[in-house]
């Protein structure tokens, strides 16, 4: 198959390119580098750089008639979110509503977006949260990633577009941007293998659902021949706290960090864990990598990183 990955030159998605590529499908990626990096992509791939904004896109999917388009390219921090709703809106609702025409104009089979399980459902009513949870989102980023999953509903009915939402929880790993709005553990492995000290959000005792890239590399190959349209939470369904995070990097680096704790970020969720039970009852998956293994090799990883 032909497939575009948006944002291929990123974290999640550079890694489920890799993953297209070795089941024999060629891939192309479309990523204007704002976050991604050159070095994760691919070399059997495909490189587009450019937006997912821009309205050329439209002569690429006429010459190259892709049958997928696996679309994670995103405004993707909450706190941008918060201070310029505008940008959030223009990057992560239009963007994708031109994917969506560029699609339809060119027969391409099926759209899988990267949605998120934490920011769609806002302050959990109940633990851990399926996908027939309410949706309140606290952020504009969340808003954003909701309302595309409901303009895709509606290219799916208007133009019998097949598709699969994938709400994630917090995913880590090896490639992860330990820069800007990046996930704890990223930033927490870099500061401690500088030597730097890392600061704790308030308490610490808010919980993520965190779970391994590779686990979603393997939902989304599993999703992408999936032929009902459907929304699927991918996590562990076990909820881990920020203090947590920090001793186990702190005990796998060896550093001997002490723990410090700053202000509470404004808007931070304090519990977000979500179950994949109707993924799993599908496609019998689940994540296979526990936390202690998964934090190992990411910060075998980051090691390297600063080796070069």
């Amino acid at each position: 198959m032909k497939i575009l990955v948006t944002g291929g030159a990123g974290f999640i998605a550079s890694h489920i390119s890799d993953a297209f590529i070795a089941e024999g499908n060629e891939v192309f990626i479309l990523d204007n580098l704002s976050t991604g990096f050159e070095k994760n992509i691919n070399r059997n791939a495909t490189f587009i750089n450019s937006n997912i904004c821009d309205k050329n896109l439209i002569k690429l999917f006429e010459k190259e008639k892709f049958d997928i388009v696996n679309h994670h390219a995103a405004q993707m921090d909450v706190r941008r979110s918060v201070a310029d709703p505008e940008f959030d809106a223009n990057t992560n609702i239009l963007g994708t509503i031109n994917l969506l025409q560029c699609a339809i104009k060119t027969d391409v089979k099926k759209i899988m977006f990267a949605s998120t399980g934490g920011a769609v459902y806002g302050e959990q009513k109940y633990f851990p949260a399926d996908e027939e949870h309410i949706t309140f989102p606290l952020s504009p980023y969340g808003i954003s990633k909701l309302a595309v999953e409901k303009y895709i509903y509606f290219y799916s009915i208007q133009y019998r577009l097949n598709y699969t939402i994938l709400r994630y929880a917090n995913i880590y790993g090896p490639r992860q941007n330990p820069f800007g709005e990046a996930g704890v553990v990223a930033i927490f492995a870099s500061k401690l293998l500088k030597g730097e000290q890392p600061t704790i959000n308030g308490e610490g005792f808010q919980t993520r659902d965190y779970v391994y890239v590779k686990d979603v590399v393997k939902a989304n190959l599993i999703a992408s021949k999936d032929k009902e349209n459907n929304i699927y939470n991918i996590g562990t369904g076990k909820e881990t706290d920020v203090n947590e995070i920090f001793r186990m990097l702190n005990k796998v680096i060896g550093k001997g960090q002490v723990e410090k704790h700053g202000p509470t970020a404004p808007g931070e969720q304090m519990r977000s864990v979500i179950t994949s039970d109707k993924f799993f009852k599908k496609f019998n998956w689940r994540p296979s990598t526990n936390i202690s293994d998964g934090l190992v090799e990411t910060v075998e990883y980051f090691k390297e990183q600063i080796k070069e």
